[in-house]
């Protein structure tokens, strides 16, 4: 796909008819430029769309040091703990982070890249949640950008991806290994599209079952469009109330899986020796847990030391070791399977 040129000061000045210093002079605030001069030239500005890249201007002074960091939910332990490693490694690199949370809407996250917040860094680390590569138009900047996660992938930047699709097969088949053969999955999203990494999950988990040779039932594809943990507990209401009994479940996240072991206590359903239970995120609290919860652990601190490495990389200059042919660098960061009580295999008699 053709992406949108990036507007610049030139354009600005030619649509307005004055000079770039001009230009230059009313973006700066400059209190000398006449009023109506002025009013040509933010008249350009609105129409064509341009913004100070403040980023630019550092690089011609020097860095200043700012790495910007955007998630969609802090809230999540997921992206809580994403955060604290890319500002850990980070100040270890002698950088600081800003944080702009971008999960409300697409429009957001837009904001979050064309908007001032954009302005004030050497580069952004941006984990998108409803962007994805259709919106590639859109997306187009002039700073250094790395991306986290699968669904935005566009081979003009560097990209850091996390295991979903592996993570849950795995996490499904070793279910299956320990016997269930009716393994439900929560976090459902009811609508096809390309939203997040419940997708990605999702055919990770239809992948075990395939191999296997076990039937992919709906039945067993549990919606839950919010990730807390009422929501793993209502989604486990709706699954036994109407009918639907598993003997083995993954959770889209550790915070589903909280819930749904907390309905399955209160209906007096074991875990793990009636139903085993496996989420993802591998969060500090899920060990604390009674059970203890057995979760993929996506190999977040990996995350995010590659993302501030290739971050760095661009910020000053250099193309990344890991990058392809093409110029950008895409890494996956592998996951693994951490088991505990809630999965724990069946006792011997």
């Amino acid at each position: 796909m053709i992406q949108q040129r990036h507007v610049t000061m030139h354009d600005v000045a030619r649509r307005a008819g004055v000079s770039v210093k001009t230009v230059s002079n009313v973006v700066n605030d400059y209190p000398f430029v006449r009023d109506s001069t002025r009013a040509k030239v933010l008249a350009a500005i609105d129409e064509l769309g341009y913004s100070l890249n403040m980023t630019a201007k550092n690089l011609r002074q020097g860095h200043s040091n700012i790495i910007g960091l955007s998630i969609p939910d802090p809230r999540m332990p997921y992206f809580a703990e994403l955060s604290a490693y890319v500002m850990e490694e980070a100040r270890a690199l002698g950088k600081h982070v800003i944080f702009n949370p971008s999960g409300v809407d697409r429009q957001t996250e837009l904001d979050v890249l064309h908007g001032s917040f954009s302005t004030l860094t050497d580069g952004l680390i941006f984990s998108p949640l409803h962007l994805n590569t259709s919106d590639a138009a859109d997306i187009h900047v002039d700073y250094p950008l790395v991306i986290i996660g699968e669904h935005l992938r566009l081979d003009t930047y560097d990209r850091v991806l996390t295991e979903n699709t592996t993570g849950f097969r795995n996490a499904t088949a070793r279910l299956i290994e320990l016997g269930c053969r009716r393994i439900a999955i929560i976090g459902v999203h009811e609508w096809e599209q390309d939203y997040g990494s419940s997708p990605y999950r999702l055919k990770g988990y239809r992948q075990a079952l395939a191999a296997a040779g076990l039937p992919n039932d709906p039945a067993l594809e549990i919606p839950a469009v919010i990730w807390y943990q009422p929501d793993g507990t209502d989604a486990v209401a709706r699954m036994l109330d109407g009918g639907i009994r598993p003997d083995g479940i993954v959770c889209m996240n550790d915070l589903l899986a909280m819930g749904a072991m907390q309905e399955l206590a209160r209906r007096g359903i074991r875990v793990p020796q009636d139903v085993k239970v496996i989420g993802y995120d591998d969060s500090t609290d899920s060990q604390y847990l009674s059970p203890s919860l057995s979760s993929v652990d996506p190999n977040l601190r990996e995350v995010a030391r590659m993302s501030l490495e290739l971050l760095c990389d661009r910020i000053e200059g250099r193309v990344p070791e890991e990058a392809g042919p093409n110029g950008y660098a895409e890494v996956v960061v592998p996951s693994r399977l951490v088991e505990r009580e809630s999965s724990a295999p069946d006792s011997l008699p």
